[in-house]
């Protein structure tokens, strides 16, 4: 924890609060990353921690963290199970003492709106993203997220799609940024022999400068857009990663023939998945997210800045709120490839003085606004806001 960081303190253990998280499952994911991180400041915090899903992988964390974690079929959309969830869910609130049920996605947050009210709890949402919705149903299936006592939104850009689709007042409405671990994403802790190994496995020459674009395969993430820029930047010697699973065989295809077309200017590879993502950024010169569609978030520029690589993201969605345009990146409007191949290579030629003054700015924006400890902080202070102040003589978490 650095010193910008906020002090989770403990609470008293007369106040001992207990909040309930529900979510579909536990297996991999941004909203799966947020609750499992929440459910550990939670018990570090001294409060009760309590994790409701139809499990998976991540469970392991949870009950690392010394949280609970209850196995119930969330993930199911069917409305008989969906009801029978109200009742078990009920049931845990008043075995366990429950003060706060947090949903963190539609179908289990259907349940646990009913249970939290036949049981006296405070209910709690998150926005994750920009729910959309074209028709009534979807519509109507999406607006349970905006019944919370208090929605949290992971932006202002969700805040507001979250006002304007789905009538949440401003006054309940609080926005909480996600948080990266700055412990995990800290240039000072990847290993040589981390990034060396990952540069043989990648099959990376020695000194080439390195753009990466880490984004699941998928139309909305500008996979097509940074081909097009690196094709009217025209600098040979610059090898360009995309790293990310995910995609059909059709797009993967569409792609390689993009490459194709953009000729020798570049050498492109296509990497897949990887397990060690810091180190993978240690390896860049410049990450790029380059999605033609706003991110709720934008969780792939913010993991950048706290690796201190130099970032270039449209300039909408959260990305925008995450990145200072002249201080911590660069901002290119959406689907502009023009404009990105500039921006690459402004930054492919920064002085080695300036890339160094860039890194200690990123690195300490992020370490003050986007870390999990600030995220958690956050989150709890919503909470606290329902519970009320502490009984005389009790302090507050």
């Amino acid at each position: 924890m650095t010193d910008s960081e906020p002090t989770i303190r403990a609470t008293d253990a007369k106040r001992r609060a207990t909040v309930l998280q529900v979510l579909p499952g536990l297996v991999s994911g941004g909203v799966e990353r947020g609750t499992v991180d929440m459910a550990q400041a939670l018990v570090a915090a001294g409060w009760n921690s309590l994790v409701a899903s139809a499990g998976g992988p991540m469970v392991r964390e949870i009950e690392r963290a010394g949280a609970t974690h209850i196995t119930l079929p969330l993930a199911s959309k069917n409305p008989l199970v969906m009801r029978a969830n109200v009742r078990r869910l009920a049931e845990i609130i008043r075995q366990h003492g429950v003060d706060i049920v947090h949903a963190r996605s539609r179908a289990p947050a259907w349940s646990a709106r009913s249970a939290a009210k036949r049981a006296g709890a405070h209910f709690v949402t998150t926005f994750h993203n920009a729910y959309r919705g074209k028709s009534w149903l979807k519509r109507r299936y999406n607006a349970i997220m905006a019944e919370g006592e208090r929605v949290i939104a992971i932006s202002r850009f969700v805040a507001e799609r979250a006002a304007a689709a789905y009538g949440v007042p401003w006054d309940r409405i609080r926005i909480v940024h996600r948080g990266v671990d700055v412990k995990r994403f800290d240039p000072e802790k990847v290993a040589a022999e981390r990034i060396v190994r990952l540069a043989g496995e990648w099959r990376l020459p020695d000194g080439v400068p390195i753009v990466m674009l880490p984004a699941r395969v998928s139309r909305w993430k500008g996979h097509t857009v940074l081909i097009e820029a690196m094709r009217l930047l025209n600098r040979p010697q610059v090898h360009v990663l995309l790293v990310g699973g995910g995609g059909s065989p059709r797009y993967q295809a569409s792609l390689a023939q993009a490459i194709r077309r953009a000729g020798s200017a570049v050498t492109f590879r296509m990497l897949g998945e990887c397990r060690d993502m810091p180190a993978a950024y240690m390896l860049a010169d410049i990450v790029v997210s380059a999605s033609t569609e706003p991110e709720g978030f934008g969780r792939v520029t913010v993991e950048a800045q706290a690796m201190g690589r130099p970032v270039i993201a449209t300039a909408h969605g959260g990305s925008a709120e995450t990145v200072v345009p002249g201080e911590t990146g660069w901002l290119v409007p959406p689907g502009d490839a023009a404009a990105l191949a500039e921006a690459i290579g402004r930054a492919l030629d920064l002085p080695a003085e300036e890339r160094r003054a860039l890194a200690l700015r990123e690195i300490a924006h992020v370490r003050a606004d986007f870390s999990i400890a600030v995220m958690a902080a956050r989150t709890i202070a919503v909470y606290e806001e329902l519970l009320g102040p502490a009984p005389h003589g009790t302090p507050a978490a």
